[in-house]
């Protein structure tokens, strides 16, 4: 059993992807490049830039490709962009992004709402992507996301025995690593527990990420319970931002400066800085104005015993 010890931890701001594409306006393209600069300026150093899925689907993300350009200009950081299939995959290495996430459901009726394609179909493309990329030549990395690992809006109860079955058939069809998410925001600190630790035990460090969503209060919770699990790499949106277009009633990722603030009142060393992640949600309070932001640290401000100077 992995025991949570002080080593740091890493925040993955996912807002310009799994933030923008719940949101139905198209935020222009020099705003977004505003945001990723600001973001990198406030210490994040792993970014989901976008997605290549077709414009027609996610007009809010057809400038991805602009977006991964401009990131590997930034020092010191990651750049991982989503990939629904192979073509997705093939402009992800075009690009020259470092890391390819691909959405992996371990819900049967998730997954044909997602993707058309049963879980099994979408491991058999996973093993076509880490072919294709092998040939290449790239470096990218190969991450699968497990969504609706700990339930679905459309199936409801999602089997850990069949979460655990697809993590290790991800890895066999030649994913680098994966991640469990809560894509629906029905998991308990209990639940979130017991599922990564029997993940750990049967993948070991491939596994490498936590997603979870804030829809019924329990995000932090989560964050905290996949912690002491052993998860030290997390997804985060500024603002807490975020959905799945195919899971309804999924809205709200955890917020990044909420989990800023988590670990710097632990004392667990993050490399943020909060003063520039609030700036930079109440820029994107003014670009997406109208639009519902998430979060509670925001309201209330950091308590008067803890600076952040803790997490640097």
């Amino acid at each position: 059993m992995n025991k949570p010890s002080p080593e740091a931890v890493t925040v993955r701001e996912v807002g310009l992807r799994d933030g923008l594409q719940s949101v139905a306006r198209t935020l222009p393209t020099e705003l977004k490049l505003l945001w990723l600069r600001a973001a990198h300026a406030a210490g994040l150093r792993e970014i989901e830039v976008g997605s290549f899925v077709p414009a027609r689907l996610l007009p809010q993300l057809a400038d991805t490709a602009a977006l991964v350009a401009q990131a590997r200009q930034l020092p010191g950081l990651v750049t991982s962009v989503l990939v629904p299939n192979l073509k997705g995959a093939q402009a992800a290495l075009d690009s020259g992004a470092d890391l390819m996430l691909l959405p992996l459901s371990a819900s049967h009726a998730h997954s044909l709402a997602n993707l058309r394609k049963t879980p099994d179909e979408v491991v058999a493309e996973i093993a076509r992507i880490r072919a294709l990329r092998d040939a290449s030549g790239s470096r990218c990395l190969i991450e699968v996301g497990m969504s609706t690992a700990f339930g679905c809006t459309i199936q409801g109860r999602v089997e850990e025995a069949e979460v655990l079955r697809l993590l290790q058939a991800a890895l066999d069809a030649g994913a680098d690593r994966v991640g469990l998410a809560d894509t629906v925001g029905y998991a308990d600190p209990l639940q979130v527990g017991r599922l990564f630790r029997q993940a750990f035990e049967l993948v070991g460090d491939r596994l490498a990420c936590g997603h979870f969503h804030d829809t019924r209060g329990l995000g932090l919770a989560n964050v905290f319970a996949a912690w002491q699990a052993g998860v030290r790499r997390f997804d985060a949106t500024n603002g807490g931002i975020g959905g799945c277009p195919h899971a309804p009633g999924a809205s709200g990722n955890v917020a990044t400066e909420d989990v800023a603030y988590l670990f710097a009142s632990m004392g667990v060393a993050t490399g943020l800085d909060f003063d520039a992640l609030m700036a930079l949600r109440r820029n994107v309070a003014q670009w997406l104005e109208g639009e519902t932001l998430h979060g509670a640290i925001w309201r209330a401000g950091l308590p008067r015993t803890l600076t952040m100077r803790n997490a640097a």
